[in-house]
């Protein structure tokens, strides 16, 4: 018990001390987090559908060979940014590009947010990728038959009637990487950008109260996360729509739209035919 007293003292000196602190790095990693899960999202919707182009062995070679190319491309960026740690990808191109230009562009607190965000986009675009051509090639061959029947083009098919039913289905996998940025931005500390946990790592070597600041970290991360995980839930619910479609019982279309019930006696039944004709029954 003395310990715990003695713990949660210490966090209340170290929030009362360093709460703005603490708040600037919450809000660096939300921006990112945000920023990079969106052009993430956008990088990994092109790849997808650039991945799942249509081609058949009577299409010119030109056009082969390239989506042949364009899909191993593709193939490569996922495999390399999915199969490396995020804090090495850091350091390559934090480091790297330098190295390789003659000149660094990743200079200032302005450069190492430019870094940081790009990190942090490719990585997510490189699963996005993944997620977004699951989703196109589970909706129903049939809608894109139909869609080409009445004399859509590809294009049109896709923006129309493919993407945003493979959209909703993905809306999962976009908020479970938003929460893995979330917390995967703390390895940007390795290039000095200064969110949530280098706001600790800074903070404790002030002080030494790693234990504490720690707990402090811990909870802050789990509230972000909670926070956005009841969000999407919240916007799940909202593209779903309605759970009942049926029209109301007053509208003349309701026996072809499938909700008729059929009447038990003769007597409900032309009382039914008679509010339908907008009278009443005759007593």
């Amino acid at each position: 018990m003395d310990k715990l007293i003695s713990l949660g003292d210490n966090i209340a000196r170290l929030w009362a001390a360093y709460a703005p602190q603490y708040l600037n790095g919450v809000r660096n990693t939300l921006v990112l987090a945000v920023a990079a899960t969106v052009i993430g999202f956008l990088i990994g919707l092109l790849c997808g559908i650039l991945n799942t182009i249509p081609y058949t062995g009577r299409d010119p070679m030109p056009k082969r060979v390239l989506l042949k190319l364009i899909r191993g491309l593709v193939r490569i960026y996922v495999e390399v940014f999915r199969g490396t740690p995020m804090v090495l990808q850091a350091v390559f191109i934090y480091y790297g590009i330098p190295y390789f230009l003659g000149y660094n562009p990743f200079k200032g607190n302005a450069g190492i947010w430019l870094c940081s965000l790009i990190v942090v986009s490719i990585n997510t675009g490189a699963y996005m990728a993944e997620a977004v051509r699951g989703g196109i090639i589970s909706i129903d061959p049939g809608q894109t038959e139909g869609a080409k029947a009445i004399g859509m083009n590809h294009v049109q098919t896709m923006t129309c009637v493919v993407l945003p039913q493979a959209i909703r289905n993905i809306i999962p996998q976009i908020g479970n990487n938003f929460i893995i940025n979330i917390k995967d931005t703390s390895v940007m500390f390795i290039i000095g950008f200064v969110e949530f946990f280098a706001t600790h790592r800074n903070i404790v070597g002030n002080n030494l109260l790693y234990f504490p600041s720690a707990t402090i970290e811990m909870l802050g991360y789990l509230c972000m996360t909670l926070l956005a995980s009841f969000l999407l839930r919240h916007l799940e619910k909202r593209m779903d729509g309605a759970d009942n479609y049926d029209l109301v019982a007053s509208d003349a279309l309701t026996t072809t739209a499938g909700t008729y019930t059929h009447p038990k006696t003769p007597e409900d039944l032309l009382e039914r035919n008679l509010e339908t004709k907008g009278g009443r029954p005759h007593v």
